[in-house]
């Protein structure tokens, strides 16, 4: 009697849980979905439901909190609306369940069901020294040219996995993290998701290197704690500073993340004492767009009216914006007391795309279906190298890792063309950026007029002429100074032809040479040939 009055307590408090799950699911949902897409939500809920009944995570909580979670977070810190939703609820029910691809095309259309055949395809854990699970990333990331919202959900299931890994062995925390880390992290930063690449990248320094995040979250509390009045003092100034302008506008500030500080630390091989960017101020323009960069410069020189900018330290990602599709002034100037302060400067329509993403407004929201150009170039480099033939599983997410990397120098060609490359790039890159033939003929270029070498690196506004031999062969000892992956393949294919051409005129060479002694018979040349 006792035991099925306990049962029935855990059941009720179970149905208590879930439901309070979903309220709050719809709460975020309602602002962004109309009766028809709420109506699906709860469709999709209901299956979920019942497809998971009786399962439960290793916390002990019923299994469907899980992906109630991921679904609020694919719309409350991801931005996506209800498609993505739906999804985000049946994420797991094909692999966890009796359910089938075929039944989610039937009761919720193709569109879901290619989503959660991508997000089935994907699941586990991956490793990126295992080709088997290097294979499965592989898929994955191929589904990025194809529907960006399988990585996003995937993004938004990593995130509360990680907000939940105290409940797993000590051996899966490191494994997940370490793999969250090496690259969920930096693809979510890759796709312009900073809240969540923050979020992952402090989860993981959590369970990685448990003791320096304690240290150092600690250290930032206390920082916090007693720069606050200082933050409010400053931010006062620039509210009133700006005030007489007649610009529209909100300021934030917000603190440098733990694992940013422990990055920084290791960089620059420097005490937490010695990092003094740790918080920054955000002015956020209510400009439309035919008057956000004005506005965003007249914001700018306000600013160093009051303050005294370091003329080093600004940073203009509105003239030419970060290729995951990040815009924003970035000033350091010399505040009260003679503490630097970084100041960021962005419009409501920046600061959306920085807090969400581009790949999130990049062509599901109705309110902003224009395509990023460089996003959609980087897209094609990613799928182009994922589909390439002659790479193994393991080689493609190391080179893939390498297409994550977001830090940039813009150069220029003799027509004043821009070109991204990134940082520490050679000229080499930039050759095999303007075509594989001028790459593989390169011998070295004029920067400013100047003669270099194939190895000198590029520096920000060098205008670059590539200077060619058809002489000119792609050696192994290029590898050493290529930083794009595009010029590594390519050089990696261009040696590879010519040893399959130097082989190719050996064996000519050797049957020629075998016909003169009487050596033509075939079995005799077998022999010879494999020996």
């Amino acid at each position: 009697m006792k035991e099925k009055e306990e049962a029935d307590q855990i059941r009720d408090r179970d149905r208590k849980d879930i439901l309070n799950a979903y309220k709050n699911l719809m709460r975020v949902c309602m602002p962004v979905t109309n009766k028809a897409e709420r109506k699906e939500i709860r469709r999709a809920f209901e299956y979920a439901v019942h497809a998971h009944e009786g399962a439960r995570r290793k916390s002990g909580e019923p299994y469907i909190l899980h992906p109630i979670a991921v679904a609020r977070i694919v719309v409350k810190e991801i931005g996506l609306h209800s498609t993505s939703v739906v999804c985000a609820l049946l994420h797991d029910v094909v692999e966890d369940t009796f359910a089938t691809i075929r039944d989610i095309r039937q009761d919720f259309g193709s569109e879901v069901a290619t989503i959660i055949d991508g997000l089935t395809k994907i699941s586990g854990v991956f490793d990126h020294k295992s080709s088997a699970q290097a294979e499965n990333f592989r898929k994955m990331l191929l589904t990025l040219g194809d529907d960006v919202r399988v990585i996003l959900i995937k993004l938004a299931d990593r995130l509360h996995n990680m907000r939940t890994l105290q409940f797993m062995k000590k051996e899966g925390q490191l494994k997940i993290a370490s793999e969250t880390l090496y690259l969920y992290a930096p693809l979510a930063n890759r796709l312009g998701l900073h809240a969540v690449k923050t979020d992952l990248e402090d989860l993981a320094l959590k369970y990685t290197e448990p003791n320096i995040y304690l240290q150092l979250n600690a250290s930032l509390t206390k920082v916090r704690r007693e720069s606050r009045y200082y933050i409010k003092s400053f931010v006062k100034s620039i509210r009133d500073q700006l005030k007489e302008s007649g610009l529209k506008f909100s300021i934030q500030h917000r603190y440098k993340s733990v694992y940013s500080i422990y990055a920084k630390m290791l960089r620059q091989g420097i005490p937490f004492d010695e990092v003094y960017d740790l918080f920054a101020v955000r002015i956020i323009l209510q400009s439309d767009s035919a008057h956000e960069k004005n506005d965003c410069w007249r914001a700018y020189s306000q600013v160093t009216e009051k303050y005294t900018p370091n003329p080093e330290r600004l940073r203009d990602w509105i003239t030419i914006p970060k290729s995951n599709g990040y815009e924003a002034l970035h000033i350091t100037v010399m505040g009260p007391r003679g503490r630097w302060i970084e100041v960021q400067i962005r419009s409501e329509r920046m600061n959306q795309i920085a807090e969400r993403g581009m790949a999130a407004h990049w062509q599901y929201k109705d309110s902003d279906q224009k395509h990023d150009a460089h996003f959609v170039k980087w897209l094609g480099r990613v799928r182009e190298l994922l589909e390439n033939p002659t790479l193994n599983a393991v080689e493609v997410v190391q080179e893939f890792k390498s297409h994550l990397i977001i830090d940039e120098v813009f150069v220029f060609t003799p027509k004043g063309d821009l070109i991204q490359l990134p940082m520490e790039s050679s000229v080499l890159d930039f050759a095999y950026e303007i075509h594989t033939g001028v790459g593989d003929t390169c011998i070295g270029a004029k920067v400013n007029s100047r003669v270099v070498p194939l190895n000198y690196i590029l520096q920000n506004g060098d205008q670059v002429e590539i200077i060619t031999s058809k002489k000119q062969l792609p050696k192994e000892e290029w590898l050493q100074f290529t930083r794009t992956s595009k010029a590594s393949h390519r050089i990696k294919e261009a040696i590879k032809k010519e040893k399959r051409r130097i082989a190719e005129k050996g064996r000519d060479i050797f049957r020629w040479k075998a016909r003169n002694y009487s050596l033509d018979n075939q079995d005799v040349m077998n022999e010879l040939l494999a020996f």
